[in-house]
């Protein structure tokens, strides 16, 4: 059939499974915006108020279910918004495909208006980009898009498509969905070794990352640690893998991790390594990361391999089925010993002070955990606020938890939240927390979130200064706090009246709770003003380069 390439261009979205996209309009886009208007009924577009957010929004919805999330943005300035999102989506192997509006094919490399190199831009910061230059490929280009966009290790990939492209006709014809085609098998050789490895080890940990959550599946990784005996620690964007009461499980590694998961790396003799990437927030001193241990390292992909930092045996696959094929030749063991040691680690914990008179940030994720209950699904900014979220959230499932972790992307959180409720639908709970820093960056999507009607709740964790700035200037510069504390006095209750949402303020944890009770009764979304100590820090903590030698516990 004859079609128009924005015609085109909604059946493939309509072909690939979409149903959901996050954009903004602007005049390279009209003829697509015209058709999305047409298409209503089979694909739901979401306005944000800005493009960056757009991209969060795309990123959240394929954080929260695995599927690819999709975002539009116009020529230029549209699609230079878009970069940070694609970034951050890019550095946290989230699969997503970008699509952009450009100038006509005639007038592009002209200086014209509105028009940006949108595919150079992006090439360090993509899987692949395209530019689309005559409409009769721009079927099989969206296809080969949505393909590298889930093969492999996942992550973004943008579609450039000049204005004329979409106005031009060509034949079309439809296909199913191209299978994506995981590789299952593995050497049976390397998964004998690393058995036999695992086998021989007096002190073994599994220390696993993010990987995990987008392997096939999280299952073999607790048989493997109940069957060996073993346990796990885990990065950041792995949080809710293991539930926080599991045995196995001695919580966050690294910068901010515990002091018992950070000695046990120090001390193993064998850390198998799944679907991570040994990355500075984890292996602070390479030279002494695990230095008494044998290494194996399980990664879906292969540059990732003794990266950074020297492994003993490298198996390249999805962790699911290493996993699954390493399990039959692994012995059932306890490790008694071994975890009656970390057990003593463990009481020498840090455990932070109650309040009832202030409000602390562990005793606000606790409350928050008695009432969103198991089920709620937790994103955060960036900053003091997202380390407490993952040392202190009583995760239950793997997409339970949405952070940006290898960029670090302040204002991530409100448009991830946005597309994970949008995604999971209005009757999942959806929690963000926030710090103030990071919620003045990109609170304008409140004004999506109402007008979508999102029961989101927010909780702003309020300290009136940039709290991890602020905590490394108290801790390695002497306390000069150098544009750290901004001296902004944002209302936040009147702030959110005046986005039509409801807002609280909370200053100790009595009017928290029912604050909290307040908002999940609330079919809209809300916010939280919650007002911290500014002094309040992360701990444990190890600065950059040191090691479990070098841990602050107070």
């Amino acid at each position: 059939m004859l079609l128009t390439g924005a015609q085109i261009f909604v059946e493939v979205l309509v072909e690939q499974g979409v149903d959901t996209i996050f954009g903004y309009p602007g005049g390279a886009v009209l003829n697509l915006y015209d058709e999305l208007y047409k298409s209503s009924d089979r694909i739901q577009n979401i306005l944000t108020a800005h493009e960056q957010g757009a991209a969060h929004a795309a990123d959240g919805y394929a954080r929260a279910t695995g599927r690819t999330g999709v975002v539009l943005a116009t020529s230029g300035p549209g699609a230079t918004n878009l970069v940070t999102g694609i970034a951050t989506a890019y550095m946290d192997s989230v699969p997503m495909v970008a699509f952009t509006g450009n100038v006509a094919t005639s007038l592009i490399g002209r200086d014209s208006f509105q028009e940006a190199y949108i595919e150079g831009i992006t090439m360090p910061i993509t899987k692949h980009n395209y530019t689309v230059r005559k409409v009769e490929d721009l079927a099989d280009t969206m296809r080969s898009a949505f393909r590298i966009a889930q093969s492999g290790r996942k992550g973004p990939v943008l579609v450039d498509i000049p204005k004329d492209v979409t106005a031009n006709k060509c034949e079309f014809t439809p296909k199913a969905p191209e299978l994506i085609r995981t590789v299952t098998r593995v050497d049976e050789a390397e998964a004998r070794e690393a058995a036999e490895m695992i086998n021989k080890a007096q002190r073994p940990i599994v220390y696993f990352g993010g990987g995990v959550r987008s392997a096939a599946g999280c299952q073999p990784l607790r048989n493997l640690l109940n069957k060996a005996g073993m346990p796990a620690t885990h990065t950041l964007m792995a949080a809710g893998v293991l539930g926080y009461g599991e045995p196995h499980n001695l919580g966050m590694l690294g910068m901010h991790g515990s002091f018992a998961a950070n000695k046990a790396i120090a001390e193993a003799d064998l850390v198998l390594a799944v679907g991570t990437r040994f990355s500075d927030r984890v292996a602070l001193n390479p030279d002494t990361f695990a230095s008494k241990a044998k290494i194996i390292q399980i990664d879906i992909d292969p540059s990732e391999m003794g990266k950074n930092v020297d492994v003993d045996l490298c198996i390249s696959g999805d962790a699911a089925y290493v996993l699954q094929a390493i399990l039959p030749y692994v012995e059932k063991t306890e490790h008694k010993m071994w975890m009656e040691q970390i057990r003593s680690w463990q009481k020498v914990d840090y455990r932070p002070q109650d309040s009832e008179t202030e409000l602390r940030p562990h005793q606000l994720i606790d409350e928050l955990c008695r009432q969103a209950g198991p089920e709620a699904v937790y994103v955060t900014d960036v900053g003091q606020h997202q380390m407490w979220a993952a040392q202190y959230l009583h995760h239950t499932k793997s997409r339970g938890f949405l952070t940006s972790g290898g960029l670090g992307t302040m204002g991530f959180g409100y448009g991830a939240a946005i597309g994970a409720q949008m995604a999971l639908g209005r009757d999942q709970r959806v929690i963000m927390l926030t710090g103030d820093g990071s919620f003045h960056m990109n609170l304008n999507e409140a004004c999506t979130a109402v007008s979508y009607h999102l029961p989101i709740i927010t909780v702003i964790f309020n300290n009136s200064v940039l709290g991890m700035v602020r905590q490394w200037q108290t801790s390695f510069y002497e306390g000069r706090y150098s544009a750290t504390d901004p001296h902004r006095h944002t209302d936040f209750v009147k702030l959110a009246e005046g986005f039509g949402l409801k807002g609280y303020r909370a200053t100790n944890p009595a009017e928290f709770k029912e604050a909290l009770a307040d908002a999940m009764k609330q079919d809209g979304p809300t916010w939280i003003d919650c007002r911290i100590g500014k002094d309040e820090r992360v701990l444990p903590m190890i600065p950059g380069g040191g090691d479990i030698n070098d841990i602050i516990m107070e």
